[in-house]
C-alpha cells in the first residue's frame, strides 16, 4: 500500500455530501465546509465582508439556505459589488442573516406550507412542488448538508428579505 491510498482510505472513513466540488463533512463547521466549495466562493465572500464568520462558526445550531455562485449572478448587475463595500455591511448582514434559521432542520423536518423565522427576522416559507423543495422563490437543489453546528440547504437564488 502506498502513502496516497492510505491517506485515501483516512479521508474515506468520514461521509458527508459532495457541493462545489468538495466533501462537506460533520467534523467541519457550516463556513469551513463552505469555504471549500467552488460554487459558494461568493457567500463566503460576502460572509466575510459582513463580519459573521465568527458567528457561524459558533455553536448554533443553525440551518443556512446558501446560494450558489449562479444565485447571486441573477442580481441586477453591481448589485454584489455594492453589497460588499464596508459601507454597506448592515444592508449586507440583513440579506445573509434572512438565510439562516435558529436550530437544525433537516429535509425530513419540512412540511409543505411550513415557515420558518430567520435570525434577521423576517420569515420564510417552504413548499413542495414538482417533487421538488422550494424556500420562497428558491429551489432546494441540495438539502441536508451536515456540518458540526447545523445544516445547510444549497439554493439556486438568493433570498431577499421584505
Amino acid at each position: 500500500m502506498t502513502d496516497t491510498s492510505m491517506a485515501d482510505t483516512t479521508m474515506a472513513m468520514e461521509s458527508g455530501v459532495e457541493v462545489g466540488g468538495a466533501l462537506m463533512v460533520p467534523s467541519k463547521n457550516i463556513v469551513e465546509n463552505a469555504m471549500g466549495s467552488s460554487d459558494h466562493t461568493t457567500l463566503v465572500a460576502a460572509v466575510k465582508a459582513a463580519g459573521l464568520v465568527e458567528t457561524l462558526s459558533g455553536t448554533g445550531p443553525f440551518t443556512v439556505f446558501a446560494p450558489v455562485n449562479a444565485a447571486f449572478d441573477k442580481l441586477p448587475a453591481g448589485t454584489v459589488d455594492k453589497l460588499l463595500k464596508p459601507e454597506m455591511k448592515a444592508d449586507l448582514t440583513k440579506i445573509l442573516t434572512y438565510h439562516v434559521v435558529s436550530g437544525s432542520y433537516k429535509a425530513a423536518d419540512l412540511k409543505d406550507g411550513m415557515e420558518l423565522t430567520t435570525v434577521q427576522g423576517g420569515k420564510l416559507k417552504l413548499t413542495q412542488k414538482d417533487g421538488a423543495w422550494w424556500v420562497n422563490d428558491a429551489k432546494i437543489t441540495i438539502p441536508d448538508v451536515i456540518s458540526s453546528n447545523g445544516v445547510t440547504f444549497v439554493i439556486d437564488s438568493v433570498l431577499m428579505p421584505k
